[in-house]
């Protein structure tokens, strides 16, 4: 709720029917005390966001407190509550690690064998039903989690039924393996993943000690690349077709608000080479294109092979320069010193995350208090234009509401004005795997936000037993 003095407020209502695992209702004191020992000064807890609450109010089942300024990092308050009738008093450093506190989750822990395995039993006292059949959740009564390092050795206990559900390494063979099962009861999903890979430009001076007859700075240029890259074949023959290009990085945050915005460019080796023409005339002299990643990872490696053969179709001189991880995100992201590269950022669900991403974007947050890399718009860069005057609006518009048809609004012309500016261009969302023996389990959905895979884990069931 926004109040007529500029200030936030937000209040939880609590399940009347929510308690710990030992049967204590779980209240409002529970979360008042988890935000004082969140900021109590000695204890080595992050008080991030958590200390602009400036005054907070509990009671039996509700919990409500006020912020400075409306904020969308109120999303992210309180993932954890700890329970005050067990906590308080404890030595809350030393009991962290090891104390069994209650559970106000499906599930409570029962055994940890570290190193190999933990063992979680049915919390006899979880609040939520089954809205369709109205049975107290979960369903199971235990789960064990194993720890196996070897990728091949986890795959081959699943394929023995030694296991029930996996979430591997999204590569083709282990999906094509994991596959070849499903005529014996497995299920497998492969979904885009919260992380999203792009080709990027660079706008500030950095760029020519890369490349002294780089041209990123002329739009002509960057629509050529566009062109001349094949994002369909990129995922084709990088990810084996698991995944489909990615037309927007929103769809890595809230797909819902996608507007598909880099839908509109596709393939066109003619268009890219009139265009790169078009950007060496503007320039007065051939411009050329260096791309620069890192060099550890098969997938970027791989791109870049590609790279070489669509460029030259285009008639655009082209040159890979890879670097060691340790370089890539070291010095040379932190001085700007590559023409166009490429990396991946992570989203995550609802508008937190969304509203922050537009931060790495910025034309006012400049290195190195601020987390522009690119240098679009920036003091330095080589292109200050109405776009990226209006984007720094926008950017702040978006950390001004907690209003969501406001927010839906920003982020539709944040996207437009990246898409039609070419800042960045999206490329693939990497694939997440996960494979279940759905004749033994079932009720599992594959979730590859950082919600996790058992994020409905208090609805799976056996599907092998004959129940009443």
């Amino acid at each position: 709720m926004l109040n007529v003095d500029g200030t936030m407020t937000v209040k939880y209502q609590i399940v009347d029917d929510a308690r710990w695992s030992d049967g204590t209702p779980l209240t409002g004191e529970d979360f008042q005390f988890t935000l004082e020992t969140i900021l109590d000064p000695d204890l080595p807890i992050s008080k991030l966001v958590y200390e602009d609450i400036f005054t907070s109010t509990a009671e039996d089942k509700t919990f409500e407190y006020t912020m400075a300024a409306p904020t969308l990092q109120h999303e992210l308050l309180f993932s954890e509550i700890l329970p005050k009738h067990a906590v308080e008093g404890s030595d809350f450093v030393v009991d962290w690690n090891d104390t069994r506190w209650p559970s106000a989750g499906p599930f409570v822990l029962s055994e940890w064998e570290r190193g190999d395995s933990l063992t979680v039993v049915r919390n006899d006292e979880y609040w939520k039903t089954d809205p369709e059949s109205g049975q107290q959740l979960p369903y199971l009564d235990s789960v064990t989690f194993r720890f196996i390092t070897e990728a091949a050795t986890a795959q081959d206990a699943f394929t023995a039924r030694d296991g029930d559900i996996i979430t591997p390494e999204a590569t083709v063979p282990v999906v094509e393996s994991l596959r070849a099962l499903e005529s014996d009861g497995a299920a497998v999903e492969v979904v885009s993943g919260p992380t999203w890979e792009h080709l990027n430009f660079q706008f500030g001076p950095g760029r020519l000690n890369r490349n002294p007859s780089s041209c990123t700075d002329r739009y002509e240029m960057r629509l050529a690349v566009a062109q001349a890259i094949d994002r369909d074949r990129i995922v084709d023959e990088v990810l084996g077709g698991l995944v489909e290009p990615l037309n927007s990085y929103v769809d890595a945050f809230t797909p819902s608000l996608s507007l598909d915005a880099w839908a509109a460019y596709v393939a066109d080796s003619a268009a890219a080479a009139a265009n790169y023409q078009a950007a060496s005339e503007l320039a007065g002299a051939p411009c050329t294109v260096v791309f620069t990643t890192t060099s550890t990872l098969d997938e970027r490696v791989q791109m870049a092979e590609l790279f070489v053969g669509m460029f030259e179709e285009a008639g655009i001189p082209f040159e890979n320069q890879l670097e060691a991880n340790q370089l890539f995100f070291g010095d040379t992201l932190s001085t700007g010193r590559w023409d166009v590269g490429s990396w991946a950022w992570v989203g995550s669900p609802g508008f937190s995350g969304l509203v922050n991403i537009h931060d790495v974007f910025d034309p006012e947050g400049s290195l190195p208090a601020g987390s522009n890399y690119y240098r679009w718009g920036t003091t330095d860069s080589s292109v200050i234009d109405e776009a990226t005057e209006r984007f720094a609006e926008v950017r702040d518009e978006m950390n001004s509401t907690v209003d969501n048809r406001q927010l839906s609004a920003l982020v539709n012309e944040a996207e437009t004005i990246l898409a039609e500016s070419l800042v960045i261009i999206p490329l693939y969302a990497r694939p997440s795997a996960a494979a279940v023996w759905a004749d033994e389990i079932a009720g599992f959905k594959h979730n590859a936000s950082v919600a996790g895979y058992t994020w409905n884990i208090e609805s799976w069931y056996r599907a092998d037993l004959d129940l009443p």
